[in-house]
């Protein structure tokens, strides 16, 4: 059974070919764009579920690409992994901040990019699903209701500890900015800076008990939840 459909934008034929490569050996099915304009030609003409961007293109750099599909309805929900040999701190806050779903640098082991693959599309899949089940089952986010169980018990949350745990648990193992987080979480009834955000995190670990050590600082960018789920906290 062919899988989840991949779109590669990448302009250097090698590359785009070994990743096409390593793509359809896992059973999906795939195209490739070499520039930037074609690959929102072929977003339009067959929406894919996730997207390999490179950064570095000839005409729509991947940034500006990342910006106008996530600026869309109709497409704003495609996760996108965003390739290049710019790892600088502040490129990959740049491709964050967009929307990207991950940021891999070249030169990058196939098997990485694959396994990136796999978790976001197992995220996305987690997400239209309803519930997020994590730590083996003993933390369970239900966005219908806007209740968070840990072993069984209800957590005591503010609505903005709450927003906070959402948005981190939605996509395990992907580091969300502080001003991501400030503009995911704030709603009329909270005023946040981007530093307060801190004081929310240190909050909600401690709510956490034992799983709080699973919200990891990433210094200088801002939060994460560890993707490694299946193993008890020490």
């Amino acid at each position: 059974m062919t899988k989840a459909p991949v779109l590669i934008v990448e302009d250097e034929p090698d590359i785009a070919q070994l990743i096409q490569f390593h793509v359809e050996r896992e059973g999906h099915a795939t195209r490739i764009a070499d520039t930037g304009t074609k690959a929102l030609e072929v977003v339009r003409e067959q929406r894919p579920s996730l997207i390999i961007l490179d950064i570095m293109l000839p005409d729509l750099d991947g940034l500006e690409v990342c910006k106008k599909l996530k600026r869309e309805p109709g497409t704003a929900d495609i996760p996108i992994i965003m390739v290049s040999a710019r790892g600088e701190e502040s490129d990959i806050v740049v491709g964050l901040e967009l929307g990207a779903e991950d940021y891999v640098t070249k030169p990058f082991s196939p098997r990485v990019l694959i396994a990136r693959i796999k978790a976001a599309l197992r995220r996305r899949s987690s997400e239209q699903g309803g519930q997020i089940m994590l730590a083996g089952g003993n933390l369970v986010i239900d966005p219908a209701r806007h209740t968070a169980k840990l072993n069984g018990k209800d957590l005591d949350l503010t609505l903005t500890q709450y927003r906070l745990l959402h948005f981190l648990a939605a996509r395990p193992g992907f580091v969300r900015t502080r001003d991501q987080i400030v503009a995911a979480v704030r709603g009329e009834d909270a005023v946040l800076s981007s530093r307060a955000i801190d004081v929310h995190v240190a909050a909600l670990r401690q709510k956490l008990e034992a799983y709080g050590e699973l919200i990891e600082t990433v210094r200088g960018v801002g939060y994460r939840l560890a993707e490694q789920w299946d193993e008890q906290p020490v």
